[in-house]
């Protein structure tokens, strides 16, 4: 999940020097009333002493934790942000293009598989699962889902993404499936539910996800479902009983978290029999992959984190070819983020002792505004340019047989 882009280094555009806002406050008793910061952070005067004597990002943390902006001028910063991110990326020729590009294959080549993947645990998937209960749907599906006519509700947005995937990756029952950073099990359970002659065996470092996971399947009465944890960037599967064992691995919003594709999709190999398939669903930018480096949305929420781009698979090959690729629009990963920010919204009640548990009582608000400010950044990055300037990606690659 999700990525998403340093990016944003959320800085809001100057204000006009006239500017007020009505005084107004949250009703519950432990957010703090927002008039009076309205003023404060907004006004022109005052905004300038405060970015005289505090550097951009101190600002913005101080003015996204309490919780001081509306809405439509988070909305405003993030674009703003957006706007220097294409003109930071974008390049000035093809060739330019190309030379960039490679030299950031190169680089990812000389990296580890993945970088700060404790930061990436904590920050994402050893979160309370009432956490993201509150915001996600019935299948708690963190990653973006499918809305085919537009007027899906989030729980059919989730099962038609599922259905692509299944379709996609030309899933047949009774395969042996892998199910790479399974997050909180939504492909790995309805797999198991639909194809109940499958084997299915998810993997994940969180300790979190696997509890929940085998309580659903065991909820749900399921025996072909198997929940094995791990880091991906160190185990080896070599010489233990998951190797060569796979007629499909799938990866849905986990290449995000890595660096060295090279060395992963090596390790993937090991998991496949001969004419076995994977399966790749990531985020992306349609020409440009960069880092995410600093500001806000590195610093909270994807530390280590990579924004490939449409083709950054296509260099490398060497132990999986490319069969097919497929683009979906933006616009379906900001409709999932509006719809999981409009839950949030509508389940304070419910999130706050989650959002306690996991942060500690002091912090609960901050986090709760954190989270808020997250979607909003997702849901504007990816409805940018009408969903064209960053999607999804999906890859279906397949082990050569062996001659």
């Amino acid at each position: 999940m999700m990525s998403l882009p340093a990016l944003f280094r959320l800085r809001f555009p100057n204000p006009p020097s006239r500017m007020s806002f009505t005084n107004t406050t949250i009703s519950t008793s432990q957010h703090r009333p927002r008039g009076y910061l309205y003023t404060a952070c907004l006004t022109y005067p005052l905004y300038r002493r405060l970015g005289a004597i505090m550097n951009y990002d101190a600002l913005v943390e101080t003015v996204v934790d309490g919780g001081y902006l509306p809405e439509f001028l988070l909305r405003q910063g993030i674009r703003s942000q957006l706007r220097q991110r294409i003109e930071l990326i974008k390049s000035t020729s093809l060739a330019d293009s190309y030379e960039t590009k490679m030299k950031y294959v190169d680089l990812l080549r000389s990296r580890p598989i993945a970088v700060e993947t404790a930061a990436a645990n904590e920050q994402h998937y050893e979160v309370g699962t009432g956490v993201l209960s509150a915001c996600l749907g019935p299948r708690m599906k963190y990653s973006c889902c499918l809305y085919p006519k537009g007027t899906e509700t989030l729980a059919q947005a989730e099962i038609a993404m599922l259905e692509s995937y299944v379709e996609k990756a030309q899933v047949k029952d009774g395969m042996r499936i892998f199910d790479l950073g399974c997050g909180w099990g939504s492909l790995s359970l309805y797999l198991a539910e639909v194809l109940p002659k499958s084997q299915v065996t998810a993997f994940s470092n969180s300790r979190t996800q696997k509890e929940y996971i085998d309580s659903q399947a065991k909820a749900k009465g399921l025996t072909n479902l198997e929940v094995v944890t791990g880091d991906i960037a160190t185990y080896d599967f070599r010489g233990t009983k998951l190797e060569e064992k796979f007629d499909r691995v799938m990866s849905i919003e986990l290449f995000e978290h890595m660096k060295n594709y090279e060395l992963l999709l090596a390790k993937v190999s090991t998991l496949l029999k001969p004419s076995g398939k994977l399966f790749v669903h990531y985020f992306a930018h349609k020409n440009s992959p960069y880092d995410f480096e600093s500001g806000w949305m590195t610093t909270h929420f994807f530390t280590g984190g990579t924004m490939p781009s449409a083709d950054l698979l296509h260099f490398f090959q060497r132990d999986l070819r490319l069969e097919r690729q497929w683009w979906v629009s933006g616009t379906h990963y900001a409709k999932t983020c509006e719809d999981w920010l409009s839950k949030m919204n509508a389940s304070k009640k419910q999130i706050w002792p989650h959002l306690e548990e996991t942060y500690g009582k002091t912090d609960t608000a901050k986090w709760f505004y954190r989270w808020q400010v997250f979607y909003l950044a997702c849901a504007e990055l990816f409805a940018w340019n009408g969903g064209e300037e960053w999607g999804v990606c999906h890859y279906l690659f397949e082990k050569p047989a062996r001659s």
